[in-house]
């Protein structure tokens, strides 16, 4: 019988402590902090439900996560729900974590998981309140944990961010290999690219994953009818080299990009990124498709974007957020390629973009024609 939290135990006190002094209570969850404390820049995700997929999404590197929605952990945790080997993220702070999951698919709780990966928690925390907060303030640093309030204070203030970082040589596969059998030859670059990502191209192709710095030419010898770009972590700006490697390969493949991914693509073009003040992080975001006018409900996580001013001539905008009308979609003009900010993939839901899909694969068969 799966081990189950003792009711009885009393969670030690904690504290998050932001870098601009606000201070938010709580009890300790999940893996004790190394010297009671764990920083990084906090951010707010409105999901309901997909927590583990969120946790495990390696976009989130160097980041910690605040559930919006009350009630975390409510059906555990299974080993199928993974979208990669481990979580990345450096913490999650959330209101409430129920004693014991509810689901014939839990092979354990969310603090059972969170132990056994090593992520230290926050639980108690008044996250409306944070969340407000993180939306006057923006994307900020944090620490958490069960030391001294002043300790955490210092290291709050010290907690650099993801501005100006390399975060995906941290989360990048070491080597390449294969997935899937499907009729179309598909080399995808892994900026951290999530489980579920890989089944929605193995149901149409054999996938070469390959790390993040793999040379173009390399990949242009495997022969692929296409090349995917994946999600991936940090600030797109500071990712020079794997820019390059997707400008080397732009007229000669086609290219698929998603998330940051998509911001490649559009540096590769000659755009531009500039950072969100609280990014978008959720799975209720509604976008716009500029031809025909349709509103998809869109899964989103990401703290940059392309600057539309910055497309002008290299690509065209096809996708805009309803929210604040940041681009969440180009195609490139000249070249087969074409990218979204948003996760059409998304585990567990929505699916509206699934198409792009379809689409993708519509561009490689053009390509061989």
């Amino acid at each position: 019988m799966r081990p189950q939290p003792d009711l009885d135990e009393e969670r030690p006190p904690a504290l998050l402590v932001l870098a601009d002094g606000e201070v938010f209570e709580g009890e300790a969850i999940g893996a004790p902090a190394e010297g009671g404390v764990r920083t990084g820049e906090l951010v707010f995700n409105t999901v309901l439900s997909g927590y583990q997929e969120v946790l495990t999404d390696p976009s989130y590197a160097g980041q910690v996560v605040a559930f919006t929605y009350p009630h975390i952990g409510n059906y555990g945790v299974t080993p199928d729900d993974d979208e990669a080997a481990r979580p990345f993220c450096r913490g999650v702070v959330v209101r409430d974590v129920p004693p014991r999951p509810s689901s014939w698919r839990a092979r354990a709780s969310l603090e059972e998981f969170l132990v056994r990966q090593g992520v230290p928690g926050i639980c108690g925390v008044d996250t409306r309140r944070l969340t407000r907060h993180i939306r006057e303030a923006g994307a900020i640093g944090c620490a958490m944990g069960t030391a001294d309030e002043r300790v955490l204070a210092r290291a709050a203030a010290a907690e650099p961010g993801t501005t100006g970082k390399d975060l995906v040589s941290g989360v990048t596969t070491s080597r390449p290999y294969v997935r899937g059998s499907g009729r179309w030859r598909v080399v995808a670059y892994d900026f951290g690219v999530k489980e579920t990502m890989l089944r929605c191209l193995e149901q149409v192709a054999t996938i070469s994953v390959v790390p993040a710095s793999f040379p173009a030419e390399d990949a242009l010898a495997m022969e692929p009818d296409g090349v995917f770009l994946s999600n991936g972590p940090g600030d797109p700006a500071a990712l020079g080299p794997q820019s390059q490697v997707v400008s080397d390969l732009l007229g000669r493949v086609p290219v698929f990009g998603i998330c940051l991914g998509h911001q490649l693509l559009g540096t590769a073009l000659g755009g531009r990124t500039f950072k969100l003040p609280f990014g978008h992080h959720g799975g209720n975001h509604p976008v716009r498709r500029l031809a025909g006018g349709q509103v998809e409900i869109t899964s989103q996580n990401h703290n940059y974007a392309l600057s539309e001013d910055s497309l002008a001539g290299v690509a065209e905008v096809t996708h805009v957020n309803l929210n604040d009308g940041v681009v969440e979609g180009i195609r490139a003009t000249g070249v087969p390629a074409f990218g979204v900010q948003y996760h059409p993939e998304a585990g567990p839901g929505p699916h509206d973009a699934r198409y792009l899909f379809s689409r993708f694969t519509e561009l490689m068969a053009s390509a061989r024609s």
